[in-house]
C-alpha cells in the first residue's frame, strides 16, 4: 500500500526525472513528503510563472519533459505562463497541480479552478488524477503526450485527498518514445524535386533536434550545396559560420535573406511550423498556397496542411527525417553553389554589428567583444524586447544546445531559463540577456540561482522604457507618450543585495572589464548596461522613427 504522493514520485524516477522545480504549496503536501527519500533533486523557485519557464528550459535544452510542481488557484494561474510558452514552442513539459480535495470539487472552493478549462486551448492534455491507483498509468502516458509527434505541456491535477490515499498499484514503467520516420516514396520525391531546382533554400526550426541530426543536416546541406536558414529563435541549429549557412529567418529577417526565400522554387521546410514570426507575417511562403514547391517535414501530421498546402508533405521527425536523408547524394553537381556562397556573404555582412550610435554605450562593440570571448558551448537565454535584437542578429552561434528563448515572445523567460540551464550543465557558461522591463517580471528567481550557487550571468540592457512598445507607439502615435517609461531600482546593487555579484556599464569600454569580473566572482551576477532609450534598434533611433526618417 502507497499513499498518491509516493506513486507520484515513484512513476517519474520510472520516467528518467532527475529533477523537479516548484513552489511549494499545501495542496501537495504528500509528493513533497515523498520527494524527501528521493533521488530526484527539488529546486524550489519564488514564483510559480518561473519555475515553469525553469521546466521549459529543461525540456527544450535535452528534449526530456521538464517537470513543475505547483499548488492550485493562484499557483497554476501563474505557471500558465511557461505554460503557454512551451505549447507555442513545441517543448515538452509536465505541469502537475496540487488540486482541492473531492469532497470540495464544484463548489467554488478555496482556490478552485477547472483546469480543463483553464488549460484547454494552452496545454497539449489536461487530466485530474480520482483515483491513485491509476497514477503510473497517467503519469506515464503524460510522458508520452510531452515528447511525441508534436512536443508539448502536459496539465495533471492532482486532489488533495487522492494525494494521501493509500492504494495498491502497478509499478511504474518508463514511457515507450514514438518515432515517425519518412518513407522511401516520400524521399525519393525529394531527391527528384532537388534534382530539378534551380533556386532551392532550407529552413530549419522546431524541437526533436539532438547534436547528432544537426551533424546530419550538416552532412546534406554540404552534399547538396544548399543554402540554411534558421527560424525564429531556432538559431543553434547550424553552425553560423558555415559556408552553407544563410541566416535568422525571423523578426527582422536580412532584407536579402527575405528576397532569397521568397525567389526561391523549391523550399525544404525542417521540423518547424513556420508561423506568424519567422513567415514575417506568412508573406515569405504565402498561406495557404506558398509560391514556391513547399516540402514540409514534421513529425505530427495535423501541422501539415494546416496552415500550408506542401507540395510534399513528409511526416516525420527531423532527427529521423535527416538521418535518412543523408544516405542520398545528388546526381550532379548542384547549379547553384555559387548563391549559396552569396547567401553566405551576405549573412556575414548582416551579422557584423555597427560601432556607432546614440549615446556612451554602444551594443555593437559589446557583442562583438561576447562573440569572441563566450566559449562555442556558452548557453545564452533571454526573454522578449528590442535588446534581444543584439543578441539574435549579432551572436553568431555555432553549437547544438546553446540557446533557449521564447519564440511566442513571452517576457521574463531569460533569468529562469538560465538558472535551470546552469542547473542542468554547472560547468558550461550560462548569460541571459534581458531588458530592465524584461528582468523585472521574473527576476526574483535570481534568488533561486544565489540559493542554490549557480553561477549565471545576467545581462540587463536597461534603457528606462518598455522598448519595443515604445519603438511602436512612437511610429503609430509620435510624442503622444503613454505607459512606456520605466523608473528602475540600481540593478547591480540589487544583485548585491540578494547575495551576488553587480556591475554597472556606463561606457561601451566599461563591459569587458565588468563581465570578467563578473565570470570571475563564482557568484550569480548582474552586469547593467545602461543604455541611451535613443539606440532603439541597431539602425534606427527614436527619433527617426517617430519623425518617419
Amino acid at each position: 500500500m502507497k499513499t498518491g504522493g509516493q506513486l507520484i514520485v515513484e512513476a517519474l524516477e520510472a520516467n528518467g526525472t532527475d529533477r523537479i522545480f516548484c513552489v511549494p504549496g499545501e495542496s501537495y503536501l504528500a509528493v513533497l513528503d515523498a520527494l524527501h527519500d528521493s533521488s530526484i533533486r527539488t529546486i524550489v523557485c519564488r514564483q510559480e510563472g518561473g519555475a515553469a519557464m525553469m521546466a521549459d528550459c529543461q525540456g527544450r535544452l535535452t528534449g526530456k519533459p521538464g517537470i513543475c510542481f505547483v499548488t492550485r488557484g493562484p499557483g497554476a494561474t501563474n505557471a500558465s505562463a511557461g505554460i503557454h510558452i512551451a505549447m507555442q514552442d513545441s517543448v515538452p513539459l509536465i505541469l502537475f497541480i496540487g488540486q482541492v480535495a473531492s469532497h470540495a470539487k464544484e463548489r467554488e472552493a478555496f482556490q478552485e479552478v477547472d483546469y480543463k478549462r483553464f488549460f484547454g486551448d494552452i496545454a497539449k492534455w489536461v487530466v485530474e488524477i480520482d483515483d491513485a491507483s491509476r497514477i503510473p498509468e497517467f503519469v506515464t502516458r503524460a510522458f508520452a503526450v510531452a515528447t511525441s509527434g508534436r512536443p508539448g505541456p502536459v496539465v495533471i491535477s492532482l486532489p488533495e485527498d487522492m494525494l494521501t490515499s493509500e492504494v495498491e498499484a502497478p509499478e511504474a514503467l518508463p514511457y515507450t518514445r514514438v518515432e515517425t520516420r519518412p518513407g522511401e516514396a516520400e524521399l525519393d520525391a525529394l531527391e527528384m524535386l532537388l534534382s530539378n531546382a534551380n533556386r532551392p533554400f532550407v529552413i530549419l526550426g522546431g524541437t526533436r533536434w539532438d547534436d547528432q541530426a544537426v551533424a546530419q543536416m550538416r552532412t546534406i546541406a554540404e552534399a547538396w550545396s544548399l543554402p540554411v536558414g534558421c527560424s525564429f529563435r531556432r538559431q543553434m541549429l547550424f553552425d553560423h559560420l558555415h559556408p552553407n549557412y544563410a541566416g535568422d529567418v525571423g523578426i527582422g529577417i536580412n532584407p536579402k535573406l527575405a528576397a532569397q526565400i521568397k525567389a526561391a522554387d523549391v523550399v525544404l521546410l525542417i521540423g518547424g511550423r513556420m508561423g506568424e514570426m519567422p513567415s514575417s507575417d506568412y508573406t515569405l511562403l504565402k498561406s495557404p498556397y506558398p509560391d514556391q514547391a513547399l516540402v514540409h517535414v514534421h513529425a505530427d501530421a495535423g501541422e501539415l496542411g494546416r496552415v500550408y498546402r506542401p507540395t510534399l508533405a513528409i511526416n516525420a521527425s527531423p532527427s529521423a527525417f535527416v538521418t535518412a536523408f543523408a544516405k542520398r547524394r545528388p546526381a550532379a553537381t548542384p547549379s547553384w553553389a555559387e548563391e549559396t556562397a552569396k547567401a553566405h556573404a551576405a549573412y556575414l555582412e548582416w551579422s557584423t554589428p555597427p560601432q556607432t550610435g546614440p549615446g556612451a554605450v554602444q551594443m555593437g562593440p559589446i557583442m562583438e567583444y561576447l562573440n569572441k570571448t563566450l566559449p562555442e558551448d556558452a548557453i545564452l537565454t533571454n526573454g522578449a524586447g528590442n535588446y534581444a535584437t543584439w543578441v539574435h542578429r549579432f551572436y553568431r552561434t555555432r553549437r547544438f544546445g546553446t540557446q533557449a528563448a521564447p519564440t511566442s515572445g513571452s517576457m521574463g523567460y531569460g533569468t529562469p531559463a538560465a538558472v535551470a540551464a546552469k542547473s542542468l550543465y554547472p560547468d558550461r557558461t550560462v548569460v541571459a540577456f534581458a531588458g530592465d522591463g524584461c528582468f523585472l517580471m521574473n527576476g526574483q528567481e535570481f534568488a533561486t540561482a544565489v540559493q542554490y550557487d549557480l553561477p549565471i550571468i545576467v545581462v540587463v540592457v536597461n534603457n528606462g522604457i518598455y522598448g519595443t512598445i515604445r519603438m511602436h507607439q512612437e511610429r503609430e502615435y509620435p510624442s503622444r507618450v503613454v505607459a512606456t517609461d520605466l523608473k528602475n531600482p540600481d540593478f547591480a546593487a540589487l544583485a548585491r543585495a540578494y547575495g551576488g555579484h553587480g556591475e554597472t556599464v556606463e561606457k561601451t569600454e566599461d563591459f569587458a572589464p565588468a563581465f570578467e569580473r563578473a565570470r570571475a566572482s563564482g557568484k550569480p551576477a548582474i552586469v547593467e548596461i545602461r543604455l541611451d532609450p535613443e539606440a532603439i534598434t541597431p539602425t534606427r533611433t527614436l527619433t527617426q522613427i517617430r519623425d518617419k526618417s
